[in-house]
């Protein structure tokens, strides 16, 4: 019992030293700084990793966004450079195309060759950065979609419209080989000759046609625009009330009194014709065949007489016909108002043009159909009116001189005919321009009045005149 009794006064007194070594209260405040730092060491952790977790979230973001810029950038600095690209192409190739114009007057073959290289040169370069851009724009299509509208950016149809000088070009080079062709055999010109080149074939031209073909083809334009010029010609005539039966007869295309039934635009007519009221198909035809008399006028010239030159036909006829050919080829593709600016209005075919005008056109005509003298006046200055009238006689003016030049380029020249008042008909030589019931022209008929002119060839092949007929009075 008493050993029972100082061992529990031995425990209480060791507990009570404890107390007093280690107090109560500083055992707690340690286990709260403990708790203390244990929990702000867990929060500040979590914050701070929070706070990284957001800083890269963001500083991705903000890299990729970078990114697309930088991209945005890229591209447009690559589109800012080809569109540079493109205006210095256009502009070199405007440059040779002054060239190629003045290179016309004086007629210059050896510098219209250097322009036409220059010109193709930079028609490929504008092909090439035509395809730069398309591939540009297929890869940007390709993320975003196709543009809506599916409208053509400007410097896209810019592009679009070299393409169409390009293929004039192409045409240009096929008449050149077909001219070289024709120039290295030196022999009379035949359908086997000009008809194929196997080098052009191989660059995917079409054979150029023969002469007769060429020939018949270009009467065939001077034929809608002569009919073009004619209608308006006579629509202002009528709505300025011309007597046209006294107009007819100053023209010398009336005739007796006769009735012929037709057909024209599919229907049947019965037009009665005497020597003071004509149809209206007579007035248009005959005042159509007063235009190519007046156009066709000095055809068998070699330059219409608009120079007093000494004849290279005969000089140096080899020469000659390869130059009317070579122009022939520059001209045909070409608008005639684009013809006659700048350096070729004061060419020959500046001069044609102003001489046929004021010789078709006399200053009462003009006066009574517009009400002043203004394009009279301008083209006796040698210049060229831009109005709508004299744009349609350009069509005309241009297609008989490219007529002129095929037809110089022949050897021999081909022969121009006319049919004669009076003539009977002849279907080998003459051609209707009244079309009749059944495609055949009835017995007893005569030429009133020819229309226009033939030409027949040197091989015998015969280009017809159009005519106008009349039953025999």
């Amino acid at each position: 019992m008493t050993r029972k009794v100082s061992n529990f006064s031995d425990l209480i007194q060791r507990v009570t030293t404890s107390c007093f070594l280690h107090p109560f209260d500083d055992h707690r405040s340690d286990v709260g700084d403990r708790e203390e730092e244990y929990h702000s060491g867990s929060l500040g952790n979590r914050h701070e990793d929070e706070d990284a977790n957001e800083e890269g979230y963001y500083g991705e973001e903000k890299m990729v966004m970078g990114l697309k810029v930088s991209r945005e950038e890229k591209k447009l600095k690559k589109m800012r450079a080809l569109m540079e690209e493109v205006f210095e192409a256009v502009s070199a190739m405007k440059s040779a195309y002054v060239s190629l114009q003045e290179a016309h007057c004086p007629w210059d073959p050896e510098r219209l060759r250097e322009a036409d290289v220059a010109v193709v040169a930079q028609l490929k370069k504008l092909a090439l950065l035509r395809d730069r851009f398309h591939g540009s724009v297929s890869s940007v299509e390709e993320g975003k979609g196709r543009r809506r509208g599916g409208g053509h950016a400007p410097y896209e149809t810019l592009l679009m419209k070299e393409d169409l000088l390009l293929q004039n070009l192409k045409e240009k080079l096929q008449c050149a080989a077909t001219l070289s062709t024709h120039q290295n055999k030196a022999q009379p010109y035949t359908k086997r000759n000009l008809a194929s080149n196997s080098h052009i074939q191989a660059a995917g031209f079409v054979a150029a046609p023969s002469p007769p073909e060429l020939l018949e083809a270009t009467m065939a334009q001077v034929k809608e625009a002569s009919k073009s010029f004619t209608s308006l010609l006579f629509s202002l005539m009528h709505d300025a009330q011309w007597d046209m039966d006294a107009a007819v007869r100053s023209m010398g295309a009336a005739s007796a009194t006769t009735t012929d039934k037709y057909y024209n635009n599919k229907n049947t007519c019965s037009v009665t014709t005497t020597s003071t009221t004509v149809s209206t198909l007579h007035a248009k035809y005959a005042l159509e065949s007063y235009i190519y008399k007046k156009m066709l006028q000095g055809f068998d010239h070699e330059s219409f007489y608009m120079d007093n030159s000494t004849l290279s036909s005969l000089l140096n006829p080899a020469q000659f016909r390869g130059d009317c050919f070579s122009q022939y080829c520059h001209m045909k593709s070409v608008d005639p108002s684009e013809l006659i600016g700048g350096v070729l209005a004061t060419c020959n075919f500046g001069k044609f043009c102003s001489k046929k005008y004021l010789s078709i056109v006399h200053p009462k005509m003009e006066e009574s159909l517009f009400g002043d003298l203004e394009q009279h006046s301008v083209v006796s200055e040698g210049k060229h009116p831009r109005t709508r009238f004299y744009k349609e006689f350009l069509g005309v003016a241009k297609g008989v001189w490219l007529l002129h030049l095929v037809a110089f380029w022949f050897d021999p020249v081909p022969s121009k005919f006319e049919a004669s008042a009076g003539a009977e008909f002849h279907p080998r030589y003459m051609e209707s321009v009244l079309k009749f019931a059944g495609g055949t022209v009835p017995p007893r008929k005569i030429v009133g009045f020819s229309v226009s002119p033939g030409f027949k060839l040197g091989n015998g092949s015969v280009l017809k005149a159009r005519v106008y007929l009349m039953a025999r009075n």
